[in-house]
């Protein structure tokens, strides 16, 4: 079986062996296990089953590691993207008034250009001609959307008619348990403890059972039918010119955090050489693009690669066995649905804001030498969060980009990227 494996993905040729595969799989999915309790509930709230959804979730993100771990042997794991989920249920579903079938036709499209664009030269071309500061600003604004929602979830800030938001009442028990899941998963997390964010929420779930907050319905079962969400998703509905804006926010969200990611952790796992070239990159991205298409068949926002992945390198993956033993225990993670029932949502707002507090940590690279560059992405950073909406978010910082270096006489700056983007945002807001 060695022997197999070894000849499979070349773990003699990497400087690994099957155990230690294991164990960085093992410590993968650990870190980002944390998606079969959170992701489920966010796509009910679109009007999904929530059982269904959590099988969903399972089998799209077990067989996205599949294929990126025996079609491009790389250690990377893989499921339903945080943000994007969250952009699908609030925004395209929410404040948009579209269904969840429609929502599903538009991350089906997106992925379908994705694909497009990862099999051919349009993925440099416009990984070039997106301006550097907008790249970043995507990823920080999703990530304030993401916190947003996840302190509104967890009741720490609610509604108020005087001043739109303040502070809510903390003496209450969820909004309290929620708090605590947040330090819980932060204090962990700082201490480099494996599985901080599934300590936290596992932890506050217990405590909410002792307090008589959470029903226990036991741990394993067969798991729930997945025809609810199964092959639901709308096309047709999808191909909508209101839906442009959408299918344009989920893909270069997509694109750009997958880029970001595969090549950190391509980093880290030795896996680019003295030229810059990553090994095996371009099937990398195919492996993505593709399971963003077939995650929308089961049910699911755009599957994408898992930053976490970063923790199964450091515990020493380095090939594509350790993205199959991810999903080998997604797969078996199926069996565990009372558990995931069972789980509160206030349990997982603090996971929320945790991942989101990470994702400002791209405000960092931005260039602030430039006012003209820094601005527009300050307001799709600001904009995204407090608009509600990734997509007008977008739409609004590429608007700005293209008017400020118009009128301040950049306007060779201006790249066809941003030119494009920009038209067609102007035309959304002016026409449709």
């Amino acid at each position: 079986m060695n022997a197999l494996l070894d000849r499979l993905f070349k773990l003699k040729a990497h400087g690994t062996t099957v155990s230690t595969e294991v164990v960085a799989g093992m410590t993968t999915f650990i870190t980002m296990v944390y998606i079969i309790f959170v992701n489920p509930q966010m796509m009910a709230a679109s009007g999904m089953d929530q059982g269904a959804s959590f099988v969903g979730t399972c089998l799209a993100a077990a067989l996205a590691c599949y294929v990126m771990g025996l079609y491009a042997n790389w250690p990377v794991g893989m499921a339903p993207g945080m943000g994007l989920n969250a952009f699908f249920t609030y925004t395209v579903v929410g404040e948009m008034g579209y269904s969840w079938e429609i929502a599903l036709g538009a991350v089906f499209l997106a992925g379908i250009l994705f694909v497009i664009m990862s099999v051919t030269r349009m993925r440099r071309w416009m990984l070039d001609s997106i301006p550097f500061n907008m790249r970043i600003a995507m990823g920080v604004g999703v990530g304030l959307f993401v916190g947003f929602i996840g302190l509104k979830t967890g009741g720490i800030i609610v509604a108020n008619n005087a001043t739109y938001l303040s502070l809510g009442d903390l003496t209450k028990p969820e909004t309290f348990l929620a708090t605590l899941s947040f330090l819980t998963i932060a204090i962990l997390s700082m201490r480099k403890v494996p599985g901080a964010i599934i300590i936290g929420i596992l932890g506050t779930t217990i405590i909410g059972l002792v307090l008589g907050l959470v029903q226990f319905n036991g741990l394993v079962s067969a798991p729930p039918s997945l025809a609810p969400t199964f092959m639901q998703l709308d096309i047709l509905g999808a191909l909508d010119v209101a839906m442009a804006s959408v299918i344009i926010a989920f893909l270069f969200v997509n694109l750009f955090d997958t880029a970001g990611t595969l090549l950190g952790v391509a980093s880290r796992a030795g896996l680019i050489d003295e030229k810059g070239d990553a090994e095996n990159m371009d099937r990398a991205l195919k492996a993505d693009s593709s399971s963003s298409v077939m995650g929308a068949f089961f049910g699911c926002a755009p599957v994408t690669s898992y930053v976490e992945s970063s923790a199964g390198v450091e515990a020493g993956g380095r090939t594509g066995l350790t993205a199959v033993v991810v999903g080998t225990l997604f797969l078996l993670a199926i069996f565990f649905s009372p558990l995931a029932a069972m789980v509160p949502a206030y349990a997982t707002a603090g996971a929320l804001i945790y991942v989101a507090i990470l994702m400002l940590g791209g405000m960092e690279a931005l260039d602030w030498s430039d006012t003209t560059e820094v601005l527009p992405a300050l307001v799709t950073i600001i904009l995204i969060p407090l608009s509600f909406s990734i997509a007008n978010g977008i739409a609004l910082g590429f608007i700005t980009y293209v008017a400020v270096k118009l009128c301040t006489g950049k306007r060779a700056e201006i790249t066809m990227g941003a030119w494009f983007l920009a038209a067609i945002f102007l035309a959304k807001f002016t026409f449709i």
